[in-house]
């Protein structure tokens, strides 16, 4: 078996199964079992000691060179300090269950400021801390239990898109298998060769007038016939319907037993339609090709394959880790700022809720997908490097209009993985400083003093199945544009 001092990477990942808080307290009690100060533990790894009690804190994961130094230095092994059993000592297991707990979204959404967990608090003190927490947890999944299912099915969702980098290999074999069926050799998928395809499946289309106002489609599995609206919506690509509905035929969908079921369901049919419309093998050339040239763009993506910006930038995120090496976010922002969807792999840190859910909350106002509705162009890209406290970001994105109002559609990177991308030049950058409040979800004081009082806002919101009720006095509601818009309209004495 391969030892730690044998792996060949350069950082600590997860496969090496052990936590920073965990591994910093191992480095701890090592030290102190040996009579050795901070200073002197630094000093060894020629290192500050700022630096060395951050390892030791659990806020910073130390290279495998490092880590070599400090075994050494503490007379032990990279092996022993990487051991996946538990806390050196039941004081240590308390210290880290606080220190985790306080990382967590319960703290980060109830805005409970951190304490700096010592040897100065009583075992009492924390495992009280501790008990209040996990009984605040208990609390939200409790009430999570009906309104907000769907909220937690959102959690497990992306967070099994997110260990598959959003990357179904089935999926894409399936859609493959269906074009090379149907002849088809390269290039868009025309609405004949989506016809072919039912007609393929034992289809047949149907074109009427009085669909159900809340169907998009109506299969009819007996006799083999899809039904679809005479009238399409000029936002929507005419032929998505007719994939999806067979799409649930190919992947062996039956009625959803559970939210959590249903949930999944849609995210297959969704993925499988945008890998027929984008074919992987074409997809991945044309990618590829701009990768090398320095110059990936959604609206080439777009326009290579005839499909709207989202459908685009979707397909990206499918494509962009698995086969191009690029970490990557997209999200869906509504007008008022709510997130409808979101996905990440590249340690953006999305709003969340109590429970962990990003889906219904609200995003900062300086990101990208919030700025992009400031912007008077809207024929062309937005670009925006926004400073963020796990890095900085670049993002591209772009207005999108449906019944409900407006959503900007936004597709980001680390820095690092910039120089891939058109647009990188640009001189747009922002900085967030979110959860803090003082970023933007508190409003200036001089604006709140004069209308906090004073006014009541009607929230208008999107309506969506995966949408949790926004937190706030007013859930949904801006305060700062509230005051804005009350100061604009004010009458001015004289």
């Amino acid at each position: 078996m391969i030892s730690a001092d044998e792996l060949a990477s350069e950082t600590l990942d997860e496969e090496v199964g052990v936590d920073a808080l965990t591994l910093g307290r191992r480095i701890r009690a090592r030290r102190v079992a040996r009579d050795l100060t901070l200073e002197q533990l630094a000093s060894a790894v020629d290192r500050a000691p700022s630096q060395v009690s951050m390892i030791e804190n659990g806020k910073r994961e130390p290279r495998l060179s490092m880590l070599r130094s400090i075994a050494l230095a503490l007379g032990t092994t990279v092996d022993d300090l990487l051991r996946t059993d538990a806390a050196p000592d039941p004081r240590d297991a308390l210290e880290i269950a606080v220190e985790r707990a306080q990382r967590g979204p319960v703290f980060e959404a109830l805005g409970i400021p951190r304490i700096r967990v010592s040897k100065g608090q009583t075992d009492e003190t924390l495992q009280a801390i501790l008990s209040l927490h996990n009984e605040i947890s208990r609390l939200h999944r409790e009430r999570a239990a009906t309104p907000e299912e769907a909220r937690r099915a959102n959690v497990e969702l992306r967070a099994t898109m997110r260990a598959r980098d959003n990357y179904f290999s089935e999926l894409e074999t399936l859609a493959t298998e269906l074009l090379t069926a149907v002849g088809h050799n390269g290039g868009p998928v025309s609405q004949q060769v989506v016809a072919d395809m039912a007609s393929h499946l034992g289809y047949s289309l149907h074109y009427v007038g009085d669909l159900p106002h809340s169907t998009r489609s109506v299969t009819d599995k007996r006799n083999g016939r899809i039904y679809l609206p005479t009238e399409q919506s000029a936002s929507r690509d005419s032929r998505s319907p007719i994939l999806q509905a067979f799409a649930t035929h190919l992947c062996g969908h039956d009625e959803p037993r559970n939210y959590a079921d249903f949930l999944r369901q849609r995210v297959e049919t969704n993925y499988l339609t945008a890998a027929i419309l984008l074919p992987e093998r074409d997809a991945v050339k044309v990618l590829t090709e701009a990768k090398n040239l320095r110059r990936i763009s959604m609206e080439d993506l777009r326009d290579a394959f005839a499909v709207s910006y989202e459908t685009a930038a979707h397909r990206f995120t499918n494509l962009a880790t698995a086969r191009l090496g690029i970490p990557v976010h997209f999200m869906k922002v509504h007008e008022s700022g709510t997130i409808i969807k979101a996905y990440e792999n590249d340690s953006v840190r999305f709003p969340s809720d109590a429970l962990g859910a990003v889906e219904g909350t609200t995003v900062c106002r300086n990101w990208t997908a919030r700025t992009v509705f400031d912007v008077e162009d809207r024929f062309s890209p937005w670009y925006q490097y926004t400073d963020t406290s796990t890095g900085t970001f670049w993002c591209t994105s772009r207005i999108e209009k449906a019944k409900e109002g407006e959503y900007s559609v936004s597709v980001g990177v680390p820095f690092d993985h910039v120089k891939w991308f058109r647009g990188r030049e640009t001189p747009h950058r922002a900085v967030s400083h979110c959860p803090d409040e003082s970023c933007c979800r508190r409003a200036p004081t001089g604006l709140a003093d004069r209308w906090a009082d004073q006014s009541w806002p009607a929230a208008r919101t999107p309506t969506s199945l995966l949408a949790a009720l926004p937190t706030g006095t007013f859930p949904g509601v801006d305060q700062t544009e509230v005051y804005e818009f009350l100061e604009r309209h004010a009458p001015r004495t004289i």
